[in-house]
């Protein structure tokens, strides 16, 4: 009996739902061949990226070490894969000690996401890229409270308390949110005035996310009022210098921190590993998520470019469609080994829109399937998005 290696590369949300995806639907596999299970990542632990907005206002850990997850049955490789050799069936990386190695594979799936885009060298501010960037930040804001609390001068105490957010994605409306409850609970601690406390959200278009209902776009705009936050409409963040940030309607917004949230990118070091590279750099695949001319590798989440075959519509970069990619992954999987039709790619929010947007302690939840639009706002939100991260996550 043959013993399959299935290595994974990249342990983000793809990564971790289709681990387990391939091993529950190969489990017990018709010719008994048994699988072996190797994740490879640079990191030391998985990082939660849906909750990187946290770290900026209060101390919580993002980076979960590999032994704290309800991983089973699966081998760890800290390291970075630079190549991916389908003519030996092995991929070329570099381990935690920098040493160059080789791991011959007979199953791949390619999951190695997306990094944060970030702004220009000399735009200044801080992008929202990773932990050590978020602790930057929670660092910033209070050292600049602490001084607020000191200054005499009222035009340079309110710039300190003041904060500007460049994007208006989810992850800048979570993180706008975030800072201005906590900005405002810490500066009633020092004695400041917390109603002085600015966070001002630029969003570059003329409303916020554009693919979602009005409806929810009402709620959630309320809800961004509720916690302390002034969403800016058709204003971009040209670059911040001394203090002040300059926008592109010509207003420069006096400032003690500006934060960098410009959306996502496939994951750069796609670009040196021999892979089938769309335009904008994402893995090219079939409607099965099969790399296109490398036999046995896939490639699914953030860095795949795929298509839904019904509608010719791109997936977007979210957890949510991640999720089914891994789910559906499995299937194919079994379905290639054992030489019969393998499922396609559907898109997962085809008949069904949702979100849930975390606003501090609340949130708002939507979603919009067979004529419904509905929306709820509150602590149930709330709670439903952390489940759905400690579960996309996999924590014990």
């Amino acid at each position: 009996m043959k013993e399959l290696t299935c290595v994974i590369i990249g342990g983000g949300y793809a990564g971790l739902q289709a681990l387990k995806s391939i091993q529950k639907k190969t489990r017990g596999i018709a010719d008994g061949r048994r699988i072996r299970f190797v994740l490879i990542d640079k990191q030391p632990g998985h990082l939660r990226k849906l909750r990187m907005f946290r770290p900026t206002a209060a101390e919580e850990e993002i980076m979960i070490p590999w032994n704290q997850l309800t991983l089973k049955d699966v081998d760890f490789v800290q390291g970075s894969v630079a190549s991916v050799e389908s003519a030996e069936n092995r991929v070329r990386y570099t381990d935690s000690q920098g040493n160059d190695a080789r791991m011959r594979y007979d199953l791949l799936v390619v999951a190695v996401g997306s990094i944060v885009r970030e702004p220009k060298p000399d735009q200044g501010g801080i992008a929202l890229t990773d932990p050590q960037a978020a602790e930057d930040i929670r660092e910033r804001w209070r050292a600049n409270l602490q001084k607020a609390a000191r200054e005499m001068k009222p035009e340079e105490r309110k710039r300190l308390m003041t904060i500007a957010v460049a994007g208006a994605g989810i992850s800048g409306i979570e993180t706008s949110a975030e800072l201005a409850l906590a900005m405002r609970k810490e500066a009633m601690a020092l004695g400041l005035n917390p109603s002085e406390v600015s966070v001002y959200m630029l969003n570059a278009k003329e409303r916020l996310l554009p693919e979602v209902s009005g409806k929810l776009r009402r709620k959630l705009e309320q809800q961004l009022i509720e916690c302390g936050v002034t969403v800016l409409h058709n204003r971009k963040a040209l670059r911040e210098e001394a203090g002040s940030l300059a926008l592109n309607n010509g207003v420069c917004l006096p400032v003690g921190l500006c934060i960098w949230t410009l959306g996502l990118i496939p994951n750069p070091g796609l670009k040196g590993m021999g892979l089938p590279l769309t335009l904008d750099g994402k893995v090219m695949v079939d409607e099965c998520y099969r790399v296109k001319g490398m036999p046995d590798v896939y490639s699914i989440g953030d860095c795949s470019g795929i298509v839904d075959p019904r509608d010719g519509r791109a997936t977007q970069m979210t957890c949510f469609e991640a999720g089914e990619q891994g789910l559906r992954l499995g299937s194919i999987v079994r379905a290639d080994l054992e030489g019969r039709p393998a499922p396609s790619h559907h898109s997962a929010k085809s008949n069904m829109d949702a979100f849930t947007i975390a606003l501090g302690q609340k949130g708002v939840f939507w979603i919009r399937k067979w004529g419904l639009d509905m929306v709820m706002t509150g602590k149930l939100p709330g709670r439903i998005k952390k489940l759905v991260e400690d579960t996309a996550s996999m924590l014990r």
